[in-house]
C-alpha cells in the first residue's frame, strides 16, 4: 500500500519508528496509523521489523522509516502542534518531554530524537499585534519560557 498523499514528511528512525508512531498517534487527537510494511528475510534490517509506517497526525501525513543508524533527527525540522488550552500544552509537554530534552520557547526533543514545538494556537496573533508595545511584551515573555505559559502571554498582552 502506497501513501496516497502526494506530499508528506518522512521521519528517519534507527529501529524504533513503529514505537514512536504508536506513541505520537496516542497523544494527538484525530491521528491514526494507516499502514505498516515490514522487513522480510532479505531486508537490511531484522525480519519483521517495521520498515515503513504511514500515519497521520491530526490530518497531517507522515511516514516513519526504520533505516538504521545512518541519519539522526535534528531540531532543524520540527513538528508544530497548535494548542488551544494550557491543559493541552501541559499534557503534550509532559508526555513528549519524558525521556527527552526541554528547550526554549515551547521547543523540545522527545525520547526518539524528534523535535517538537508545543505552541499556543493564538501565538501568531499575539506576536503580530498592531501595537508594537504589545507584540514586544509578548515576544519578551515567550523568550523567557521553556514550556509555553498562556496566562503569562495574556498578562504580557495586558501589560
Amino acid at each position: 500500500m502506497a501513501n496516497e498523499r502526494k506530499v508528506s514528511t518522512c521521519l528517519w528512525f534507527d529501529s524504533n519508528g513503529e514505537e514512536a508512531v504508536k506513541f505520537y498517534t496516542s497523544l494527538i487527537e484525530g491521528s491514526h496509523v494507516s499502514h505498516i510494511s515490514r522487513y522480510g528475510k532479505n531486508g537490511r534490517m531484522a525480519e519483521g521489523l517495521a520498515m515503513v509506517v504511514i500515519f497521520d497526525l491530526a490530518g497531517t501525513p507522515y511516514m516513519a522509516l526504520n533505516g538504521g543508524p545512518v541519519y539522526k533527527q535534528s531540531p532543524a525540522a520540527s513538528i508544530v502542534v497548535q494548542c488551544a488550552t494550557q491543559a493541552e500544552i501541559d499534557r503534550l509537554w509532559a508526555a513528549l518531554a519524558d525521556g527527552g530534552k526541554e528547550m526554549m520557547c515551547g521547543w523540545l526533543t522527545d525520547r526518539f530524537g524528534v523535535s517538537w514545538q508545543i505552541n499556543y494556537a493564538r501565538m501568531g496573533e499575539l506576536m503580530s499585534n498592531p501595537d508594537p508595545a504589545v507584540s514586544g511584551r509578548v515576544m519578551a515573555a515567550m523568550m523567557k519560557m521553556v514550556k509555553i505559559d498562556i496566562a503569562a502571554l495574556d498578562a504580557a498582552v495586558k501589560g
